[in-house]
């Protein structure tokens, strides 16, 4: 009987920028709403600052995104076309260069050869991009994939503490939306661990303590520059 196996590997494109984008989307939006709130405006004044924040992190998560995975495209479609010229303009030398690879890894040049030979007459491009360049199906980049996670995920992440200024009062409001944002990170650091096959007590931790960090700084800056100054 075949063992069935379970991995998440082909995860990590998405994954990594939802985590991101809902990570910042928490972390960011609840400061500037900590920050704003600790120099004491109106609640009014909060709500505004909160919903620019969602607006303009999410539409500059997608086009960060979007750009830095773009370079990352355009960086392996050189590379490939590259490859795909050296493989048609030598191919022995080429094959020869991915048996040097096998023979490195561990197997004996005899055989190192005859698997660069059957995975070249197969797919000589594919063998060379996945075990010389390090380019697979699965871990190849996806800007458009990216930026519409990163995106959603800020957005979503943005609202959680931003609902909170609609029915906390305003004296309430830094502690409240500080304590109920690091419960949201301590929540998505587990979800994604459990996505991704990590442990949870490591992500949690790291998520937290980070956001913890940020909105600490930004309500002290408020209170410094605010109202109580």
């Amino acid at each position: 009987m075949r063992h069935p196996e379970f991995h998440r590997t082909d995860r990590v494109g998405w994954l990594r920028a939802a985590v991101l984008g809902a990570n910042d989307g928490i972390v960011s939006t609840a400061s500037l709403i900590v920050g704003v709130a600790a120099a004491e405006p109106e609640k009014g004044g909060v709500l505004v600052a909160g919903i620019a924040g969602l607006v303009a992190g999410a539409m500059s998560m997608a086009a960060g995104e979007y750009v830095s995975v773009s370079s990352q495209s355009d960086t392996e479609s050189a590379d490939l076309s590259r490859e795909r010229a050296e493989l048609a303009g030598d191919g022995e030398r080429e094959q020869a260069e991915l048996a040097a690879i096998y023979v490195s890894r561990g197997l004996g040049p005899g055989l190192a050869r005859e698997v660069a030979t059957q995975l070249m007459a197969k797919d000589a491009l594919g063998a060379h991009a996945r075990d010389e360049l390090g380019i697979s199906e699965t871990l190849s980049a996806r800007p458009v994939q990216a930026a519409l996670a990163s995106a959603g995920t800020f957005a979503v992440g943005a609202a959680l503490p931003l609902l909170l200024v609609l029915w906390v009062p305003p004296a309430k409001l830094v502690w409240v939306v500080s304590g109920a944002s690091l419960f949201f990170l301590a929540i998505l650091g587990g979800l994604a661990a459990r996505a991704g096959g990590s442990p949870v007590f490591k992500s949690v931790t790291r998520v937290t303590f980070w956001g913890a960090l940020a909105m600490g700084l930004t309500a002290g800056v408020g209170a410094m520059f605010g109202a109580r100054g």
